[in-house]
Formats: C-alpha cells, sequence, structure tokens
C-alpha cells in the first residue's frame, strides 16, 4: 500500500495505525468479557479457561499456572475448585510421583460444551441485529483477525 490519501486503499499513517491499533484493542477487550461474562452462572471464567487448556490435552497443575500466567497457590485453588465440583480429576504422573496430572471429565466437556453454546448465541443474536453490510464487514474482519491472531 501507498501512503497516496487520494486511493481509497492508500495506507494509513503511524499514528493512525496506532490509534486504530488502540481502539481495536479495546473493542476486542469488551466483546471477550461480555462474552465471557454471559455464562457466569454456570461456570467462573478463570474455570472455563483452564478447562479449555485441559480440553486440549491433561496437564500438571505447574504447566496450568504457566500458561494461564498465575502463581502456582492460585492454580492449585483453581484446580481444587474444578475436583469439587467435579469437572477435573486429579491422578498420579506415572512417570514423576510427587506430580499430579489433571484431566477433564465427561461432566466437564459437557458444561464446556453448554457454556460455548450459550456464548455463540449470544453473539449470534447481536450480529443477527445487524444489517446486511455490517455483517459482510464482520465476516472479512474475522478474516483478518485471525490472521492479525496467528502472526
Amino acid at each position: 500500500m501507498t501512503n497516496d490519501t487520494t486511493s481509497p486503499y492508500a495506507a494509513l499513517r503511524p499514528a493512525a495505525v496506532s490509534a486504530l491499533a488502540g481502539e481495536l484493542r479495546l473493542a476486542c477487550m469488551r466483546i471477550s468479557r461480555r462474552v465471557r461474562f454471559e455464562s457466569t452462572d454456570l461456570i467462573a471464567p478463570h474455570h472455563f479457561s483452564v478447562m479449555c487448556r485441559l480440553e486440549e490435552s491433561p496437564r500438571t497443575p505447574g504447566e496450568l499456572a504457566e500458561i494461564e500466567k498465575v502463581s502456582a497457590p492460585s492454580m492449585t485453588r483453581t484446580v481444587a475448585g474444578l475436583v469439587e465440583r467435579g469437572w477435573v480429576e486429579r491422578t498420579p504422573d506415572p512417570d514423576d510421583k510427587r506430580q499430579v496430572i489433571v484431566s477433564l471429565t465427561d461432566d466437564a466437556r459437557k458444561v464446556l460444551k453448554e457454556t460455548r453454546r450459550r456464548r455463540d448465541q449470544w453473539m449470534s443474536v447481536r450480529v443477527g441485529h445487524l444489517d446486511p453490510e455490517e455483517q459482510a464487514v464482520l465476516v472479512r474482519a474475522t478474516e483478518i483477525l485471525r490472521k492479525v491472531a496467528n502472526e
């Protein structure tokens, strides 16, 4: 892209890129927060996040703490809460008996599915209220945001 301001595809100047980046980041954070908190009656957001990590593969509490960027004691409390609800189970690590491996239960998988359904429904209602042109912009924006997220 060029800086030719007469072109409808002119590149934004650095200050405008910076302003757009800030606005986009805030909008994404607000949407993310709204979607996360729409289903808190079923599962707390931090529990959902940990369960999604466990859906990828069973992990130790230390691995979960590192991935989630929280302290080990905080993750220990989170895991204990998930065990109490019957959503995760602890098993001894076959390679290191001092460690435990945390994995999802079938009930947890059902909770994840229902939470995702509710979150998708919340978003679907809002996107459904947009006009067709706005929906088309979101289709393109989704492709672009995926590209940005994967850089």
